[in-house]
């Protein structure tokens, strides 16, 4: 029990470390390229800075009032612990991009335009998927996201995309005071944001969800079992088999894992025998104890 506890404790503390992290990653996309050029984008962010732009009043402040009416919907839906996650990475976010912007008054690339609407789409796509990661969100329309996501098997990135274009659209509405090149302009940046941030989420959690499907054929068939069960904690099945050629009986090793998984796999299997073969290959979808839910 202790050692659940402990185990439990351990997995809370690096959720919140890798919340953080795309907290930090996600708001330098926006304070250092996107609000100083006033490109809008999607989600409460991009609320927030078409707010800033014709009011001064700090993109922070209007980050954390637009997400408080979506948490307490997300803490019933999704679970206490999802709310207490997002709580923390909308207030966090809503800081970060007060002290951000308090320091960072021109874009870190003044003279590039499009090159920092790619660069801040990024960063902003890349936190959102190392918070998601961590069952955290970033607020907004990756709220929407998580909750769509729970009870379907869609890739938050496209809802992400569906909602944030619904945002981006209606600025033309808003922005009375540009004229229509200009505003037809600020709209054309926000999709390029858009679509950047929904590319780099889906991503960076296809590749750290994608799983792969080994065959290992070795003598030593029985203990490499044992170990990916031990080590990897990870189960795995014994296929009979006869050799093609030495018309041998023999047992093959499947185990389907995740990507990050392989490298660890591969050094187990080379220890116990150097000489075995193995076949590793991409699955689409795996479903299941220690991976996805069916929804």
């Amino acid at each position: 029990m202790q050692l659940q506890a402990k185990g439990s404790i351990a997995k809370q503390v690096r959720d919140y470390a890798k919340i953080t992290l795309g907290l930090i990653v996600y708001t330098f996309g926006w304070s250092g390229f996107l609000i100083p050029m006033q490109i809008t984008g999607g989600g409460a962010t991009g609320v927030g800075n078409l707010v800033y732009m014709f009011t001064g009043f700090p993109v922070g402040y209007t980050f954390l009032l637009f997400n408080a009416l979506l948490i307490g919907i997300a803490a019933k839906v999704v679970g206490i612990n999802f709310g207490v996650k997002t709580i923390f990475a909308v207030i966090g976010a809503s800081l970060l991009l007060v002290i951000e912007q308090h320091f960072i008054h021109t874009s870190l690339l003044p003279n590039e335009k499009l090159l920092s609407t790619i660069l801040g789409g990024t960063l902003s796509g890349l936190g959102i998927g190392i918070a998601f990661s961590a069952g955290g969100s970033t607020g907004g329309t990756d709220i929407v996201a998580m909750l769509v996501t729970k009870y379907r098997n869609v890739s938050p990135g496209k809802v992400i995309l569906a909602a944030d274009a619904v945002i981006i659209s209606s600025a033309f509405f808003v922005l009375q005071d540009l004229s229509i090149p200009e505003r037809i302009e600020a709209i054309v940046y926000g999709y390029i944001v858009m679509f950047m941030t929904s590319y780099m989420v889906d991503t960076y959690l296809n590749g750290i969800r994608q799983s792969m499907q080994v065959l290992i054929l070795s003598n030593k068939h029985q203990e490499i079992a044992e170990r990916i069960t031990q080590e990897l904690h990870r189960g795995c099945t014994l296929l009979k088999g006869v050799g093609g050629y030495s018309k041998e009986e023999t047992q093959v090793v499947l185990v389907v894992i995740r990507r990050p998984e392989q490298s660890t796999l591969l050094h187990l299997v080379r220890d116990v025998d150097p000489k075995a073969f193995l076949s590793v290959g991409n699955v689409m979808g795996v479903y299941g104890n220690g991976f996805d839910t069916i929804k």
